[in-house]
């Protein structure tokens, strides 16, 4: 435990994530294997929440991989993936990069995340009209699974730790509320 009380190991909070993946396929492996370095998971506040979601994403990315062709695993995770990326995006938007675009040091770095959502949200419009028994939808899915790791990576590593100098901690308090808000909403439509 570090100074937030709230706060739980790392390890534990990777776990938790990877078990909310794993819930709709128990068989399958969640190979996710070492993630970048972040001092943020098991936080409490809005980075903590974030690098939460991102280690189930990288779970149901792992597991895809494990299906194979036009399966109902294959359907089911990835339309949880793409459920839960969509949200997430959305959410993440409107809480943390819309407060940080107001600020002349970060405006960069949230309008790179919001341009890499974009790009994300395409590779996943090719690959829901593409047939999923193809071998090019595995290679579509690599694109996006390679895409999208090098975009939370520079979240995680990069992005947040300049956010975070610039928000105070009532800041990051208020900003998980309104990302949990706006994730629920986006997830219920």
């Amino acid at each position: 435990m570090t100074a937030h009380s709230n706060q739980i190991t790392e390890h534990d909070a990777k776990s938790a994530a990877i078990a909310r993946a794993k819930r709709l396929a128990p068989d399958l492996a969640a190979r996710i294997g070492s993630t970048p370095a972040t001092r943020f998971r098991g936080n409490p506040d809005i980075f903590g929440r974030l690098v939460a979601d991102h280690d189930e994403h990288r779970a149901l990315l792992a597991m895809i991989e494990e299906t194979s062709g036009d399966s109902p695993d294959r359907r089911r995770l990835f339309g949880e993936l793409v459920n839960e990326m969509q949200a997430h995006a959305a959410a993440e938007e409107q809480a943390l990069w819309s407060a940080v675009l107001r600020n002349p040091d970060t405006t960069e770095d949230a309008r790179h995340a919001v341009a890499e959502h974009k790009q994300i949200d395409e590779l996943i419009e090719e690959l829901q009209e593409a047939d999923m028994a193809s071998p090019g939808w595995l290679r579509r899915f690599a694109k996006l699974k390679d895409k999208y790791l090098h975009h939370i990576r520079e979240e995680e590593q990069e992005q947040f730790v300049a956010a975070e100098k610039h928000l105070s901690d009532a800041d990051l308090a208020h900003l998980r509320s309104v990302f949990n808000r706006r994730k629920k909403a986006e997830k219920a439509t």
